[in-house]
């Protein structure tokens, strides 16, 4: 049975250590921590030079890998083969080098931690897979729905040993999206310039991450809960004088997430903070956003909010045949979504 990333990086850090790591998927974040802890343990750093070799897909075939895996180690207790862009190795979606990976995988030798970095989703019902699976490890690392990423971020924030807020984590999120990798370096980058005693708030968010208090995702979606004509302007304004760092597709996703959500607020039976924050699978913290827009979006304005956030992504993709610019498209729905 396939691992969770997290199970197997608590393995590695407890030193239980298999001979055989498959690591595939479309998030590159798993994939590459998992083969970094692999490097800073298997071998210790005076002998990598002997017994750690890192190989890459496109320079290299099946019989190459296999040829460094069945060697000895040299005056040590193990080596670590790291095969890297394993989806490109030579031979990978040939049934002769398969082969010889399921016989290797049935048989590996001991002495030896074989990892491939397969940067890609792998058909976990091949043989060979299957046979690393038995006698090894084989992760999945998937992308990371939208939804997940504030409880990713959290999680995240408290295996590092810092505390972050709600609105930090919401600037994060909608300004970053779920690139794990440059999400893990911005709250890296943010953790080294705090005091011992500090934790992530939106003003330090803002400092070193550069992105506005005032004029961001997250303030621009409270304007509209709250209906605030001037508010959203102002914050349309700001996006328009720096389209490439606000562009409108990620934002009308972020909207549509939220009215979904709001609609399905209206149909719940359990309207108070903690019924919608169950039903609806938020942080409590946001639940005063759905409960004013409860109040401030009947249900037929929320289905017609809806509608025009589908047709303003239609014309963002060109299907009216009409080309408007992205900031006359966001001033449009606006007026339409506050109206």
């Amino acid at each position: 049975m396939a691992q969770t990333p997290d199970a197997v990086l608590k393995d590695i850090r407890a030193k239980r250590y298999k001979p055989l790591y498959f690591l595939h998927g479309d998030e590159p974040f798993y994939i590459d921590l998992i083969a970094e802890e692999l490097e800073s343990r298997i071998v210790p750093e005076s002998e990598r030079g002997f017994n750690q070799f890192v190989l890459y897909g496109k320079d290299t075939d099946v019989a190459g890998v296999l040829s460094y895996a069945r060697r000895f180690p040299f005056m040590a207790e193990r080596q670590l083969v790291l095969v890297k862009e394993a989806h490109k190795l030579g031979g990978i979606d040939q049934k002769e080098s398969q082969t010889r990976l399921e016989e290797y995988a049935n048989n590996p030798p001991p002495s030896t931690v074989l990892v491939f970095c397969f940067h890609a989703n792998a058909d976990e019902r091949k043989v060979f897979v299957k046979a690393m699976n038995t006698h090894g490890v084989v992760v999945q690392s998937k992308k990371m729905y939208d939804n997940k990423l504030p409880e990713w971020v959290t999680s995240f924030c408290q295996n590092e040993g810092v505390k972050i807020s709600p609105k930090a984590i919401q600037m994060l999120v909608d300004n970053i999206g779920n690139d794990l990798k440059r999400l893990s370096n911005e709250i890296r980058k943010i953790m080294v310039n705090l005091r011992v005693d500090q934790g992530i708030d939106a003003e330090v968010v803002e400092r070193f991450v550069g992105i506005s208090k005032e004029y961001n995702v997250f303030e621009f979606q409270k304007a509209l809960i709250m209906r605030d004509v001037m508010k959203a302007n102002q914050i349309i304004s700001y996006f328009s004088a720096n389209a490439k760092d606000n562009p409108l597709a990620p934002i009308l996703i972020i909207l549509y997430n939220f009215f979904s959500k709001v609609l399905l607020a209206h149909a719940s039976a359990d309207k108070s903070e903690k019924g919608l924050a169950a039903s609806l699978g938020v942080n409590p913290y946001f639940v005063k956003d759905y409960m004013t827009a409860l109040r401030n979006y009947p249900l037929p304005k929320v289905v017609r909010v809806i509608h025009y956030l589908r047709e303003s992504d239609g014309r963002l993709k060109g299907l009216d045949g009409v080309s408007t610019s992205e900031g006359e498209l966001l001033k449009e729905l606006v007026f339409k979504i506050i109206h």
